[in-house]
């Protein structure tokens, strides 16, 4: 793959990690199954990852362990927040479980990256 092209995949990766956390969010407790409510309801945690690629942090090393780290503080923190705002409410139980959602996916992605680029690199022979 060309370099120039991971970080706009890593975005797009990124963004549909967030859609998925807010799509298995919905089914999870039977709502509708309108492409607004799933956008509505991935809207502020997507915001916040968006946010987070401002930083020299994500931008560097797009997909790197750091950035992700960095991307899903940014969608927690910001999803969260507006959450709270737009809601007037934030059950600990949903910050918990966002959490633990938005860092298997947001991280776990470019934890299989990494090992496939483990995989794919040539190895030097050992003495």
């Amino acid at each position: 793959m060309h370099p120039s092209r991971i970080p706009a995949l890593a975005f797009v990766a990124d963004l549909v990690a967030v859609v998925v956390f807010a799509a298995l969010g919905r089914l999870s407790h039977a709502e509708a199954d309108s492409v607004l409510g799933l956008l509505g309801t991935a809207l502020p945690f997507a915001l916040g990852a968006a946010a987070a690629w401002a930083t020299p942090w994500v931008r560097s090393a797009p997909a790197s362990l750091r950035a992700g780290a960095v991307v899903l503080a940014g969608a927690v923190v910001v999803g969260l927040v507006l959450r709270l705002g737009f809601l007037g409410r934030l059950p600990l139980s949903f910050a918990v479980v966002a959490t633990i959602s938005l860092a298997v996916l947001l991280l776990g992605w470019r934890g299989i990256s990494a090992a496939v680029a483990r995989m794919r690199a040539p190895r030097t022979p050992t003495r």
